[in-house]
């Protein structure tokens, strides 16, 4: 899966060419050699999500998927996604794309580096999750947990 995105710049808002595509190993190791080590440093939560453990989820089972969007030859963002165990709260019986895990780069993140690298990355796999769920046939419904850091992203990132 390959799918042209736009992120915008952190710095002057101008709009940027990015990709959004499956996840694969050198999306995993960017997050090892690359992520961890800032997101320790500022303390993030994310810091030790296993992303090797969802890259082989998404390879070896039919209800997990894993996504990436590179921008400039680099890893932004990452998200793990589940399609077909979760149902709906709000509306009983209907299934739901679950958001599993999304984190983004250390320099995408105002909390770590202002201004971030890239804005929207974040919410533009927020925005594929609901397009697969629309493709699932399952009226663009997804769910998520957010850690306590990022609860006001979700209720802000995309309109439904």
């Amino acid at each position: 899966m390959k799918l042209s995105v736009e992120l915008r710049r952190g710095t002057n808002n101008q709009a940027v060419s990015a990709t959004l595509l499956s996840l694969t190993s050198k999306h995993v190791e960017d997050f090892v050699v690359r992520w961890q080590d800032p997101l320790a440093q500022a303390s993030q939560e994310d810091k030790y999500w296993d992303w090797h453990f969802k890259q082989r989820l998404s390879e070896t089972r039919d209800n997990y998927e894993g996504y990436a969007v590179e921008c400039e030859g680099e890893t932004q963002g990452l998200m793990a996604l589940e399609t077909q165990w979760h149902r709906s709260q709000f509306f009983p019986g209907r299934r739901l794309v679950y958001v599993v895990m999304l984190s983004t780069a250390p320099w995408n993140r105002q909390r770590v580096q202002s201004p971030p690298r890239f804005r929207t990355v974040g919410r533009t796999l927020l925005q594929y999750s609901r397009v697969r769920s629309l493709e699932l046939g399952y009226a663009g419904c997804i769910g998520l947990h957010s850690l306590p850091e990022a609860e006001g992203f979700g209720s802000t990132s995309i309109s439904i």
